[in-house]
């Protein structure tokens, strides 16, 4: 053990806590998996637990071989990552296969690997945000500039995506205004561009409804949340989440048959409440705790760290995880809308648990930096 602890590097707390999360996500899937178990897999209860425990098992060699690469080499892959990321997302729209009725997802061919493009999506903004601000402080009074070379990219990035995935477009944009925020772009720049921005889209919305072809499930959603909708799939879905987290009440059911059925998808976007529901209120209270924790240990990474890119860039991978985080949470709960967004390093998933531990090891990476900087201070 004393060896594992002196060859990972970094933030000690950010990985306690993603480690924690995996022991936690098994032991919830191995639980909420056992009617997919009995339906599709013969009752084989360790099927989804063990699929699951090999994909985090690759997490972890994600997180660990990215936090040894020197933070200055994700610079130079955020404009190329951008390349790639929009004809990717272009080719999700034409061809991307459906998951839940909405058309998200490529698969690799050969290794016959499926992966959601929007995941890519939001790791190569972050890099290019972070970049672009890090390197052009001198074109933040410009209007014009700021909107070309920070804007532009965003919006074409969020139009891409809106289509098939509002939650995920939704939340690219919240990170993308997080990361200029702290890179010194102007409140007034920010304020004139969404506020355009979402006007044009609203008015695209009601003259051209068929460009959105889940404008139904949308709105579907929002009337569900609002109490007006009848036993469509995702008030169905809410109500049983509201249900299982009565059921935990404050201590917990600690794994035992409540008085209410899970919801179908109990193991990814409503896995919160199979938390509440096992662990009671004060589980769930100490997953929100240590989500909190893992972006205060973040911050102090942030100002840590020796360059400003990589400040921005662990400003922006923090918060995305985080956000999205809160965002499932959220809606387990019943504040939001359903979503459709997993519970990071919780959710039974598999690229994008890979995206979740990418952007974990990037933060590492800046963390060891910025600890061996400090470390060299003190000596000298």
């Amino acid at each position: 053990m004393k060896w594992v602890y002196e060859k990972i590097q970094g933030d000690k707390f950010i990985w306690g806590i993603t480690i924690l999360f995996s022991i936690l996500s098994l032991l919830l899937i191995y639980k909420a998996t056992d009617g997919l178990a009995q339906e599709f897999k013969g009752g084989n209860s360790f099927y989804f637990a063990g699929k699951h425990f090999f994909i985090l098992i690759a997490a972890f060699l994600i997180i660990y071989y990215v936090h040894l690469i020197p933070s200055n080499y994700f610079a130079k892959t955020g404009l190329l990552l951008l390349y790639i990321t929009f004809p990717l997302l272009i080719l999700t729209l034409i061809a991307g296969f459906s998951v839940n009725s909405a058309d998200r997802w490529l698969k690799i061919p050969v290794i016959n690997l499926s992966f959601q493009t929007s995941d890519l999506a939001k790791l190569a903004l972050v890099l290019y945000l972070a970049r672009t601000l890090s390197k052009k402080q001198d074109i933040l009074d410009n209007l014009k500039e700021v909107f070309v070379q920070l804007f532009l990219p965003v919006l074409l990035v969020f139009a891409l995506v809106v289509k098939s995935d509002f939650s995920t477009a939704a939340l690219i944009l919240g990170i993308s205004l997080i990361i200029m925020f702290f890179g010194g772009v102007k409140l007034s720049h920010m304020a004139i561009v969404l506020g355009g921005g979402v006007a044009f889209f609203l008015v695209l919305v009601l003259i051209k409804p068929d460009l959105f072809p889940r404008l139904e499930t949308w709105m579907h959603r929002i009337d569900a949340f609002s109490g007006g909708a009848e036993a469509d799939d995702g008030n169905y879905q809410s109500n049983l989440a509201k249900a299982a987290i009565i059921d935990g009440g404050i201590t917990g059911t600690w794994f035992n048959e409540g008085n209410y059925p899970s919801p179908p998808q109990a193991a990814s976007d409503f896995i919160f409440s199979t938390i509440v529901k096992n662990f009671g209120t004060f589980g769930g209270l100490s997953v929100v705790f240590f989500y909190l924790l893992f972006l205060f240990r973040s911050v102090k990474v942030a100002i840590k760290a020796p360059k400003i890119f990589s400040t921005l860039l662990v400003v922006g991978l923090s918060a995305s995880i985080v956000l999205q985080a809160f965002s499932n949470m959220a809606v387990s709960v019943g504040i939001f809308p359903v979503t459709g967004q997993p519970l990071p390093m919780i959710s039974m998933g598999g690229t994008s648990i890979w995206f979740t531990a990418l952007a974990i090891g990037i933060i590492l990476s800046v963390s060891r930096e910025a600890f061996k900087q400090s470390k060299n201070a003190a000596d000298s």
